[in-house]
């Protein structure tokens, strides 16, 4: 990569970067990009720049990867989307790119939508500087081309699907919100599939976040590269919202601590949040997996348990799980998910139809939907019982029960990756919560849970037998069955 203007100079020239961040509002960021780019600092930027990254000087060198641990609204998309219009429009990639190869500018999050809005910044300043229009060569909704052999494009962060390209620039946003270990697309193994792609351009690696809980890859290089004892060419900053975008107003900021300290602090003052842990470790829940069981038949001298998590159809999807006691042990013995777009009706039928299979003629479920539930499953010959517990208290129980290695999961990788990436949070009363961490979901393993629970029944006065019994069984089969089937003795 050689530049053909040096940052500094693009973003004091207002004929090409010097409109994007100007002003003392974006002062913090100027430095920022410039110490990135290799380029010496001046006496009242070195301040700031120790400030900001615990270090006391600059690299003087560009470095391999920036990491932005910055609160949210402060900047930290125009910031990136800026040194990408700088790094493709600005920078002669020829000697690194083979005869017909392009370069890219990736811009990768958790999604298309949310990698589409760096993108859509990018494009804007590509628009709005005569230099850079003229290099437009087509553009579409994920790609804009440009005549000197680079294409900015969006991506979503999936480590298959960032093989095997030429990277000039790779910017990752909001990482530390991504899936961590435990999941079939950790944050870990997608920024190692771009890692290469950047190595024969020597273009950089730009992970911006807010900060989230202290797991993860955002995290893990915060705690190895923060500061003097950090990689050199890893530079790591941690700055509050105010720090990088003095135009926030403060009272935004004191009102959501004011509401929630432990989240305002992540997300305004850049704090990594100590009231959240994982649920379950990988090695727990793994071990409860039965390999290669995806689906267990139905069994005449078998108790049988149904939970549902409904959804409208709309966005969530609507999922039940099947599970019964044998002995010690819970086993699951079905899971389905109805991803959205779907009809409620028609979903409630196949759930009926699966529920007859295992002969069980109730379904316990959450509060969701007021009494459209209870009235869609009763027009198929199903009742519907609202559920004793939250969906956290459901999790709770069932952890024991877990770390005893007394659950038998289905060989589901959605179901294990859900369960793995519950979290759990501490409120501001000291109660812990359990639930899903943000842009994840929980709505297979709730389902599976609430079942597995239903299972184990701890005192008499917590079975319903209505919910446990088979369709077809006899008043004295059915207390028999409840009480005594598949345990070597009453628990109460």
């Amino acid at each position: 990569m050689r530049p053909k203007v040096t940052i500094r100079a693009a973003l004091e020239e207002p004929r090409l970067l010097g409109g994007v961040l100007a002003g003392p509002t974006w002062f913090a960021w100027r430095v920022i990009l410039i110490a990135a780019m290799g380029e010496p600092l001046h006496s009242d930027e070195k301040i700031i720049f120790k400030e900001l990254t615990g270090r006391d000087a600059e690299p003087l060198e560009r470095v391999d990867e920036l990491w932005a641990v910055v609160g949210r609204r402060g900047g930290k998309t125009r910031a990136a989307a800026t040194l990408a219009a700088y790094l493709a429009g600005f920078c002669d990639y020829s000697e690194a790119l083979s005869l017909g190869e392009r370069g890219l500018v990736l811009f990768v999050a958790q999604n298309q939508r949310a990698a589409a809005v760096a993108f859509g910044y990018a494009v804007g300043i590509f628009r709005s500087v005569p230099a850079l229009e003229e290099l437009i060569e087509r553009e579409t909704a994920d790609t804009l081309a440009l005549r000197n052999g680079i294409d900015l494009e969006v991506r979503a962060a999936s480590f298959r699907g960032l093989r095997g390209v030429t990277a000039v620039a790779v910017i990752a946003d909001e990482a530390a919100f991504w899936a961590v270990e435990g999941s079939v697309n950790p944050d870990s193994e997608i920024l190692n599939a771009v890692r290469p792609s950047l190595a024969t351009t020597r273009g950089p690696l730009l992970v911006i976040s807010s900060p989230h809980a202290r797991r993860g890859e955002v995290w893990t290089t915060y705690r190895r590269h923060y500061g003097t004892s950090g990689d050199p060419r890893v530079l790591v900053l941690q700055a509050a919202s105010t720090t990088m975008n003095s135009s926030l107003p403060q009272s935004v900021v004191d009102r959501a601590i004011e509401r929630d300290p432990a989240a305002a602090s992540a997300e305004y003052l850049a704090q990594f949040r100590v009231d959240l842990e994982p649920f379950v470790s990988r090695e727990v829940a793994e071990a409860a997996v039965d390999p290669g069981v995806f689906e267990r038949p139905y069994m005449s001298d078998v108790l049988y348990h149904a939970f549902v998590d409904p959804s409208g159809g709309s966005h969530d999807s609507m999922t039940v799980g099947i599970a019964h006691a044998e002995k010690r042990t819970l086993v699951l013995d079905a899971v389905r998910e109805f991803k959205p777009p779907f009809s409620p009706e028609a979903v409630v039928t196949e759930i009926a139809d699966l529920l007859k299979r295992y002969h069980l003629s109730a379904v316990t479920g959450d509060r969701y939907g007021g009494e459209w539930p209870r009235e869609v499953f009763t027009r198929h010959g199903v009742a519907h019982r609202i559920s004793e517990h939250t969906r956290s208290e459901i999790y709770q129980n069932l952890l024991p029960e877990l770390n005893s290695r007394n659950v038998a999961l289905l060989d589901n990788q959605r179901l294990l990756t859900q369960l793995c990436g519950l979290e759990r949070r501490t409120s501001r009363g000291g109660r812990d919560m359990i639930d899903h961490g943000p842009g994840s979901h929980d709505d297979l393993i709730n389902s599976a849970a609430g079942a597995l629970l239903l299972a184990l029944p701890t005192t008499a006065r917590d079975i319903d037998l209505g919910n446990l019994i088979s369709v077809d069984a006899g008043p004295y089969e059915k207390l028999t069955h409840g009480l005594y089937v598949g345990w070597d003795q009453p628990r109460w």
